[in-house]
């Protein structure tokens, strides 16, 4: 018996048992993208053109709808702008405070200012309507009567827009100003330099892209505002999202629609453009700063003692005033009920669950709290579905991921009513079937999911996958006993992100949802339109549930990002 040819028998034997690929890597990428890709071409891009093929009709530009459009991109330009020069009035200093000092309470007032924008635009809303609105409690029980203020609904807006994005200036420029050198400053200072200049030719210069990209980013939310303004004002403020919306559902003027969502998109894209070739020139000489100094002088510590407290009550307190307004029936809070309980109560909890006016129109708010639940998990199911073939992909990218990277990422460029007006254009026929819903929601939670699901699988060592192979693992085996146990925190964080969109998501929803499905958000907006204290106190009730779900989901997420922490 030749040994040698016995050595080759038995080796060739082996590697007949090896398992092969029954496709080649090329293959299985675009096996990975096929869903990804239909899901976005149905429920995106059809839409998307079919918005643009209403546009392409002359008779649209008539004289009316050319001033209607005018007036609505004009609004909507002066309170972005307005907003954004408020939110830097405020957040550049504050920025300053986090970036240079170390106080008491500081990691607790930091986390305060981050809440507002993590939470639905419609808790946002009604936290202001809690505290400044007609009934809010700053005149029910801090002021007295001759001293009852009434801001206007354009000052409750303006406010509303500085508290929900101060938190981007305070991070960009922020986390800009503590990493610069600070061998700069005190190599100007040794020459003489004062703080004035040592602040124009040396910090600001170095500051500058990062201002402008906070700049323009503000800009951008308070340019797609929906939510707060239409809640908070109505339709008497007809920004270009707005007038959508009237237009759409109100006037069923589709095509004045679409013209209004082409004009908001173009102006979109170009913002997006310019915020993108910022942040790739923003080039600066980084040197994490280790510590933060104490305030030493007595310029110092009023600073910091006042910034402090003037940033503690402006995000705390109207986060606090909702669910406290919840508990508390004011006397022109006159219902149905008899005798008014001026004071705490909580039948506005209680009312959730009583059609007390017989109205055959009427959906308990108990139950637009299960469709959001129902809704959100929907999503969720959706959202992991699309996102795992997609994230696989974009693990290990090529050429062709390259290209469809930033595709799979647009609909985060267009605006949740944009995307329920092509959903009205294109499938307004299945209206009637509530799960457009969910579809709308996925395709405002697919980008997250997959951004989170993606450097988890890229963490996932390879040499593990094949020490698992080579012992005779099956793939289920391998995914089983190696990538589940590794992915499972990111698919949780990843599912809890698209359940919290799902809750909160309100411009699309408002626009494609059954009267009779109603959503949580939906369900707060019909409250507030509606005249009378019990239907006020109902909508605080139900923003209170809202937030309540919100941060609960908040707070797993930060839970399964910190358990993440130090895995493979």
């Amino acid at each position: 018996m030749n040994p040698t040819i016995n050595h080759g028998d038995t080796q060739s034997t082996e590697n007949s048992k090896k398992p092969r690929a029954l496709l080649s890597p090329w293959l299985t990428r675009v096996l990975f993208w096929i869903l990804p890709l239909a899901f976005l071409a149905v429920f995106f891009f059809v839409p998307l053109f079919r918005i643009l093929a209403l546009t392409l009709d002359a008779s649209i530009l008539t004289s009316e709808n050319i001033s209607i459009a005018y007036s609505a991109l004009r609004f909507t330009f002066y309170q972005a702008i307005l907003s954004t020069l408020l939110t830097l009035i405020l957040g550049l200093p504050s920025a300053y405070l986090f970036a240079r000092y170390d106080f008491r309470g500081k990691s607790l007032l930091r986390t305060l200012t981050a809440v507002p924008f993590m939470l639905p635009t419609v808790v946002v809303a009604a936290s202001f309507n809690a505290i400044l609105g007609p009934r809010g409690l700053m005149n029910a029980f801090i002021l007295p009567p001759a001293f009852h203020i009434q801001p206007s609904s354009f000052t409750l807006i303006l406010l509303a827009h500085v508290f929900y994005n101060t938190t981007i200036i305070i991070r960009i420029v922020g986390n800009a100003l503590s990493s610069l050198d600070p061998k700069l400053e005190h190599a100007a200072r040794s020459l003489g330099a004062d703080t004035f200049h040592v602040w124009k030719n040396i910090i600001l210069p170095l500051l500058r892209p990062s201002i402008f990209a906070a700049t323009l980013l503000v800009f951008l939310f308070d340019f797609t505002s929906f939510g707060v303004i239409l809640l908070l004002g109505g339709s008497q403020f007809s920004t270009l999202e707005v007038e959508i919306y009237i237009q759409a559902v109100h006037q069923l003027h589709l095509s004045l629609a679409a013209l209004l969502a082409l004009i908001q998109l173009i102006c979109t894209l170009i913002f997006s453009i310019l915020y993108t070739r910022i942040v790739a020139r923003s080039t600066q000489q980084l040197a994490p700063r280790s510590t933060f100094t104490k305030p030493q002088d007595l310029k110092q510590k009023v600073f910091v003692t006042s910034f402090g407290i003037l940033l503690f009550a402006f995000f705390l307190l109207p986060l606090v005033s909702l669910p406290v307004r919840s508990f508390f029936r004011l006397e022109a809070d006159r219902g149905q009920r008899g005798a008014v309980q001026y004071g705490f109560t909580t039948d506005y909890y209680t009312e959730l669950f009583i059609n007390r006016r017989d109205s055959v129109f009427y959906v308990p708010p108990i139950q637009a709290t299960l469709n959001s639940m129902g809704y959100a998990g929907a999503t969720v199911l959706l959202s992991l579905l699309l996102g795992y073939p997609a994230a696989l992909a974009l693990a290990k990218p090529t050429r062709l991921e390259k290209v469809l990277d930033p595709l799979i990422m647009l609909p985060l460029g267009s605006s949740a009513v944009m995307l329920g007006l092509g959903f009205i254009i294109s499938y307004g026929k299945w209206l009637t079937s509530p799960w457009l819903v969910p579809f709308a929601h996925t395709l405002v939670a697919l980008p997250f999911v997959i951004r989170t699901l993606q450097p988890a699988i890229a963490s996932i060592p390879q040499r593990l996958r094949q020490a698992a192979s080579s012992l005779g693992a099956s793939p289920f085996g391998v995914w089983k006993n190696i990538d589940f146990p590794i992915l499972r925190r990111a698919t949780l964080a990843a599912a809890t992100f698209a359940f919290t969109i799902s809750l909160g998501e309100f411009g699309a929803t408002l626009l494609i949802s059954r009267p009779d499905y109603p959503t949580i958000p939906v369900a707060i907006e019909r409250f507030l339109s509606q005249p009378g204290g019990l239907n006020y106190g109902q909508a605080m009730a139900m923003a209170t549930v809202l937030m309540l779900l919100v941060v609960i989901s908040i707070l797993s997420i930060e839970k399964f990002r910190l358990s993440n922490t130090g895995e493979f």
